[in-house]
């Protein structure tokens, strides 16, 4: 049944965007090349990042994305396709734990990996080391949407949805990724782009039984950005095609139609911010070594330095007791001294 109304669903999202701005009504097009130059690897594994994390014997093209270079390595649209993730100074960094959560001025950083009016799904692989971004597969399979998404998409760095937590009021865990974050813009975004977006609302989409946050945002300098600053602000064809989109895509696999919580609506930013602050301390939870990451990688360097911390707090506190207990004892000993004393001098007196 659901199949049976896929092009119903498709025409319908497509008069909603005609029928809004054309701000959020993205001309189509061919999926955007990222640009590249050839250079000298900017990705330089070190440390902890070990030798499967280069491939030797090529060259390999080099983006510069604000203030990280991304490195493709491999081939696109196969399998080993990797875009890996360097700082200025050639320094590996995972896209995921390693780019800043907050933008300054009330924004929050956002990594693109699927530009809009693209298909291939493309995502951070969170369980590879590094974490860079390849091309999601299912049995072997490389994955693509059945059709374009309509706005630029991907996930907000330093957050993490706990599978482990049950939110109260849908009764259902997080799924174990980074927040996802719809980006509503004009400007068509390249896979791997870092920049600041404003939040504005979010959608709690339960996917397989799994709260999947959906966080609508838009880039701090679009030219719309000005004027919206709450999910009041975004036209109700824009938040109804995103959530329909979302509902829909994985019908033509077989798969049922996903649901949202909070009875359909897309939350404000007030509650947009706390998601975010509560997925954020879920985050530092996870790579403080607070609970067990399951397959998903964390920076060795992270975790041993909670390790260390806490071996520094567990020796603070050994030799707070050793302290406390030697001053009991000489206090135990000056105690029976005196009393000691005070006995002589009963039997002298007598």
């Amino acid at each position: 049944m659901a199949c049976k109304w896929k092009p119903c669903v498709l025409l319908m999202l497509a008069f909603q965007l005609s029928a809004s701005s054309n701000v959020f009504a993205p001309t189509v097009q061919r999926p955007v090349q990222v640009p590249s130059r050839m250079a000298s690897s900017a990705f330089m594994p070190i440390g902890s990042f070990g030798s499967k994390f280069m491939q030797t014997g090529r060259q390999p093209a080099t983006t510069v994305t604000g203030a990280y270079k991304t490195t493709v390595e491999g081939e696109v649209g196969t399998a080993s396709y990797r875009l890996k993730f360097s700082d200025d100074s050639g320094k590996a960094v995972s896209p995921w734990h390693d780019i800043p959560l907050k933008a300054g001025d009330g924004t929050f950083n956002a990594l693109f990996e699927i530009p809009k009016m693209t298909k291939p799904k493309m995502e951070v692989a969170t369980k590879e080391a590094g974490n860079p971004i390849a091309q999601d597969e299912k049995k072997g399979k490389l994955r693509d949407y059945h059709g374009p998404i309509f706005w630029n998409y991907g996930m907000i760095p330093q957050t993490w949805e706990d599978p482990n937590v049950e939110d109260p009021t849908l009764k259902c865990n997080g799924d174990d990724d980074p927040v996802d974050v719809v980006e509503i813009g004009s400007e068509v975004l390249p896979q791997g782009t870092v920049a600041p977006v404003k939040p504005l609302g979010a959608l709690a989409m339960i996917d397989d039984g799994e709260l999947d946050w959906k966080i609508i945002a838009i880039k701090a300098d679009d030219p719309m950005a000005a004027k919206m600053n709450d999910i009041g602000d975004v036209p109700d064809e824009v938040i109804s095609g995103i959530r329909e989109w979302f509902r829909w895509y994985k019908t033509p696999d077989g798969k049922p139609l996903n649901s949202f919580g909070f009875e359909e609506k897309a939350l404000d930013k007030a509650q947009t911010l706390k998601i975010i602050d509560e997925t954020h301390e879920a985050w530092k939870k996870l790579t403080s070594g607070g609970c067990d990451a399951g397959k998903l990688w964390v920076p060795p360097s992270q975790l041993f330095s909670q390790a260390s911390t806490d071996v520094v707090s567990i020796f603070a506190v050994a030799l707070t007791s050793a302290l406390a207990g030697s001053a009991i004892v000489l206090t135990m000993l000056r105690f029976r001294r005196r009393a000691s004393t005070g006995g002589e001098y009963s039997l002298l007196e007598a």
